[in-house]
């Protein structure tokens, strides 16, 4: 993504949040990948929660004992939130900045509603940047929607065959299956993930 592309996604998702128009935000963290979290057992794993919103699935690891979290997000409005709710947790950092210029290296990255609102042309640079995020071996996990949405997105659809043939190149396809409990919502339409950086 080039500087003039970025500074437009950043425009397009601050005027969202300043205007409150957030109707991705479940409000609590996703049933699916708190149950993963939840067996996840190293606690000192670096995490990363990317286009990461409200972050309340970074509450949720919290509460579980993580002790290494990075959350990212593109709109200045959603970091200074998250800014003023963690800023006593030396557990998590809260970082302004377009994913795709992001270097680090993580365990494991949590995926929710964040694929699904860059644009479809960017996927292959997602895929790819994710796994250069990761430790060998490091997970990338959480929800893809098995949906084609009538309406322009963002939220964009997608389906398990696109996935497939975008992310294997870089991981192994460890689970990618219809979700069993998703919020009711989406019910039938999400695929929980879980893949391994090759």
């Amino acid at each position: 993504m080039d500087k003039k592309q970025s500074e437009q996604s950043q425009a397009f998702w601050e005027d969202r949040w300043q205007s409150e128009n957030t109707g991705w935000d479940i409000g609590y963290p996703s049933p699916p990948i708190a149950q993963y979290v939840s067996q996840y057992p190293n606690k000192d794993a670096a995490v990363l929660v990317a286009g990461c919103g409200n972050a309340h699935e970074a509450e949720y690891l919290l509460e579980q004992g993580f002790q290494n979290i990075t959350l990212i997000d593109i709109a200045p409005t959603a970091v200074k939130r998250l800014q003023e709710k963690f800023s006593s947790s030396s557990a998590i950092k809260v970082v302004c900045a377009d994913f795709f210029e992001h270097l680090g290296q993580y365990d494991l990255m949590i995926e929710q509603t964040f694929f699904c609102a860059i644009p479809p042309q960017r996927r292959a640079d997602y895929a790819r940047h994710a796994a250069s995020l990761l430790r060998q071996k490091g997970k990338l996990i959480g929800l893809l929607f098995d949906i084609v949405f009538e309406k322009e997105g963002p939220p964009f659809g997608g389906s398990a065959a696109e996935y497939r043939s975008l992310f294997e190149p870089y991981f192994e396809i460890i689970t990618m299956e219809a979700c069993y409990n998703s919020i009711p919502p989406r019910a039938g339409s999400e695929l929980f993930i879980q893949f391994s950086k090759k």
